[in-house]
């Protein structure tokens, strides 16, 4: 890793972290940079895992749950509102 500071009164480092990736992600990842308007691959890698550390928003039992209730949903298991009230006894009043 290299190192370098940023200045000002913290001395807050700037350290290069190298990943593996495969071509094909990394083709993806320079589309959506790209396409969303970043100055480069780095700026967009910076914000999306600052993003994912600040604002964490599924941890993987949640998007389990999810999907399950995607497929549920898919294959016709779900009720409307209506139905869920009158089965577990709850009133929208």
């Amino acid at each position: 890793m290299s190192e370098a500071t940023t200045g000002g009164d913290e001395e807050d480092k700037i350290v290069t972290v190298n990943f593996k990736a495969t071509e094909s992600f990394l083709d993806e990842i320079d589309k959506t940079w790209q396409g969303r308007g970043f100055n480069s691959r780095s700026e967009f890698i910076r914000y999306t895992l600052r993003d994912a550390v600040e604002f964490p928003t599924f941890d993987r039992d949640e998007l389990i749950a999810l999907l399950a209730a995607e497929e549920e949903s898919r294959e016709g298991k779900t009720m409307d509102a209506e139905e869920a009230r009158e089965r577990f006894g709850t009133s929208d009043e």
